[in-house]
């Protein structure tokens, strides 16, 4: 589907707004942009349709008994599918891929700090082998969307489209209404309000209420899920870096002005840092090794594996069209 798709100058501008204003109104966006609403609707609705574009609402549990993990397994080769859609229904992963050297799936699991007996269960499943797990520390690189996606606007227009700031405050625990909402905007997060209304049998002041206020805390954020091909980069990588201690707050400051770096975290085991990188080709690959990665002072090892294909990225995997 991706390669009968090209993106011009206009998509890309409207897929930054929706980057820096993922709910925002196609008449805001068209005010900022000196477009019309119909066409900025128009260009959304056209890449959506075509499901290369997604806004999902993704819930952001930063508690001390919340936790990340990220997971490698080796099923068995005739098993991968079956595992990986296992995987993909799942509620608590994310970034599902199957990885080309190694034929193993690579993901995210969330789950709370102390349910270990979770990775258990993942060694237990049927044909899988060996399954390593690495806890996610703190993300470095990449919050808020890769930086190749974000260069179409000028600061002016970025300015004008940016999400006001809210310092996070306390906020109190869900309630089963917040997560009707959450496990709505997570299929589509720019699900209108009167339709989240309708959906959870919420009332519409409420539902705009606590979409603020959660956003504000941090609980909501909004992911939009583009297939990096559409911008001329071919190639996926997960990177682990070995880097020594005292070099690790070096490395990872880099990290975050690298324009190959879709998402960068510091992580427990053998690498120290994990990056998802997006490239144009395999040269851009090497170079990018050898002249980025070459000049970061501690980088002890590297070690690189080539995505085949994304199976779940941010959100739930999408309903098939009826």
């Amino acid at each position: 589907m991706v390669e009968s798709v090209s993106l011009d100058a206009d998509d890309r501008r409207v897929l930054h707004a929706l980057q820096l204003g993922p709910r925002a109104s196609f008449a805001r966006i068209g005010a900022v942009l000196g477009m019309s609403e119909r066409g900025v609707s128009r260009r959304y609705h056209r890449l959506r349709s075509q499901l290369i574009l997604r806004v999902v609402g993704i819930s952001r549990h930063d508690r001390p008994d919340r936790a990340d993990w990220i997971i490698q397994l080796t099923p068995a080769p005739a098993s991968v599918d079956a595992v990986a859609r296992t995987l993909a229904a799942r509620a608590d992963t994310s970034w599902i891929a199957s990885l080309a050297g190694t034929g193993g799936l690579f993901c995210i699991l969330r789950t709370t700090s102390t349910d270990f007996d979770m990775l258990a269960q993942l060694r237990r499943m049927p044909h899988v082998g060996a399954v390593t797990a690495q806890r996610l520390l703190a993300p470095v690189a990449g919050v808020g969307g890769w930086p190749g996606r974000l260069q179409a606007l000028t600061p002016e227009e970025q300015h004008a489209l940016r999400e006001p700031h809210h310092p996070a405050q306390p906020t109190p625990l869900h309630t089963r209404d917040d997560q009707r909402l959450l496990a709505l905007l997570a299929t589509d997060g720019r699900m209108s309000v009167a339709r989240l209304a309708r959906a959870s049998g919420i009332a519409e002041s409420t539902v705009r209420r606590r979409i603020t206020e959660l956003t504000a805390h941090g609980v909501l954020m909004f992911e939009v899920e583009v297939d990096p091909k559409l911008y001329g980069r071919s190639i996926d990588v997960i990177c682990r870096l070995d880097v020594r201690p005292a070099s690790l707050r070096t490395v990872t400051e880099a990290l975050g002005t690298h324009a190959e770096v879709a998402f960068a975290a510091t992580t427990t085991g053998e690498g120290t840092v994990l990056a998802i990188l997006e490239l144009t080709d395999a040269e851009a690959l090497h170079n990018y090794l050898a002249d980025s990665i070459g000049a970061l002072p501690g980088v002890n090892r590297v070690h690189t594996e080539v995505v085949a294909d994304w199976i779940k990225r941010a959100g739930p995997l999408p309903l098939p069209h009826r």
